[in-house]
């Protein structure tokens, strides 16, 4: 081997919006559509808190006002949820070498939270409300309520191409909730005036929250995994292990790493025993090709290393 030929060879590549924003697939919003769709969502939620706090007021219905308080929340998931995205676009800087990409899985985690404790909160109440019934204060909740049905809907359905980033299926939970909370509030409020059966509301309540539950679990699971380092879901470790030991000249992969840098953004760094010199650079290119091929993983590191330092650093972590 030539004496100015490294024994180690490092690559970083990294790419500022991950793979799928590279690809521009379907399923995922640019940083543009994504600055609109949260500036637009916070606009219409901000204008219906507002709006529903002085119907509120108006029709003197604590249900409007405390619904109204509830939607603030909802406006505070959406900026954070939008302030964790802005940081994740910022720059490294000396003190943070990686910069803050990781704050997206934290706003994911923190409106994870929020919404299971808001779905708490309603469980709790409604299951009051079902052993003491009170009627809903009529035509006002229900007008307000469909108007949170239709404000609430356009701002999910703004996020709807964004959700394989848990960070925006955070908001996109948080505006769908609120939406079929509304429309349960519509239909028990309308069969309630049908019929004179105040139980349907807290009935209907409690299904609607159950429902929401359900499918906010997944998202907190995925939050507190990204949160620890764990493996991003849909990504094998056992498979590109595999495949980079497929590589011409590799003979041994170690020390395999893969987490997300965000909730967006994969990770990698490995080792790879490769004896022949001359393969180095080949078996380094079609490696970065082949995760970012296969795996959609772009920042990676890549170790080369040969045979003796292999097996030296082996008995080391060994021992």
């Amino acid at each position: 081997m030539p004496d100015d030929y490294p024994d180690h060879l490092h690559r970083n590549h990294r790419c500022a919006h991950g793979h799928a924003h590279a690809h521009g697939h379907a399923h995922v919003l640019t940083e543009g559509r994504l600055d609109r769709a949260m500036a637009i969502g916070v606009g219409l939620n901000v204008a219906f808190v507002v709006a529903e706090a002085a119907a509120g007021l108006f029709a003197g219905s604590l249900a409007l006002l405390a619904d109204a308080g509830h939607n603030a929340g909802d406006v505070l998931g959406l900026l954070l949820a939008w302030g964790a995205n802005w940081l994740a676009r910022r720059p490294p800087t000396d003190r943070y070498t990686w910069g803050f990409r990781r704050s997206t899985i934290y706003a994911a985690l923190a409106n994870a939270v929020l919404l299971l404790t808001a779905c708490g909160a309603i469980l709790w109440e409604a299951i009051h409300r079902l052993r003491a019934p009170e009627q809903i204060a009529g035509p006002t909740v229900i007008a307000v309520a469909a108007v949170g049905v239709v404000i609430n809907t356009i701002t999910a359905l703004l996020f709807m191409r964004g959700q394989r980033d848990a960070n925006v299926r955070g908001a996109f939970l948080h505006m769908a909730a609120d939406a079929a909370i509304s429309a349960g509030v519509v239909v028990a409020g309308i069969l309630i005036l049908v019929t004179g059966f105040a139980w349907i509301d807290p009935l209907v309540s409690i299904a609607i929250t159950l429902a929401i539950v359900a499918g906010t679990w997944g998202l907190f699971r995925e939050s507190v995994d990204l949160a620890m380092d764990a493996v991003p879901r849909g990504i094998e470790t056992g498979a590109i292990t595999t495949a980079l030991g497929e590589i011409a000249g590799v003979i041994a992969v170690r020390d395999l790493h893969v987490w997300g840098a965000s909730t967006s953004e994969t990770s990698l760094t490995v080792h790879l025993v490769i004896p022949d010199a001359a393969a180095h650079e080949p078996a380094l290119a079609a490696a970065k090709t082949l995760l970012h091929d296969r795996f959609g993983i772009d920042h990676t590191t890549i170790q080369i290393e040969r045979v003796g330092q292999a097996s030296a650093c082996h008995k080391k972590e060994a021992g």
